[in-house]
């Protein structure tokens, strides 16, 4: 299934881009998808949490995806 990752913060810098467009298998959870992203950015296994949203909502890691899903991963942020 084809799905739409909009990525911010460190996250963004890591994938070189702030926008992925992803094919991943039929059922995949946000669990699934996230450890295929670490595959394929090493990098992300670095950063210990993500918030993801999916079409605007924020999702658990047992989420199932659906076809032309609009996600979002947001790192951890500080400030002051």
């Amino acid at each position: 299934m084809k799905l739409k990752i909009a990525l911010f913060g460190i996250a963004k810098e890591i994938v070189g881009s702030s926008a992925l467009d992803l094919t991943t298998p039929d059922h995949q959870s946000v669990a699934g998808l996230m450890e295929q992203l670490r595959t394929q950015y090493p990098a992300l296994r670095e950063l210990t949490s993500f918030a993801v949203a999916v079409n605007s909502d924020y999702a658990t890691d047992d989420y199932q995806l659906q076809e032309n899903d609009e996600l979002a991963l947001i790192p951890p942020v500080s400030g002051g």
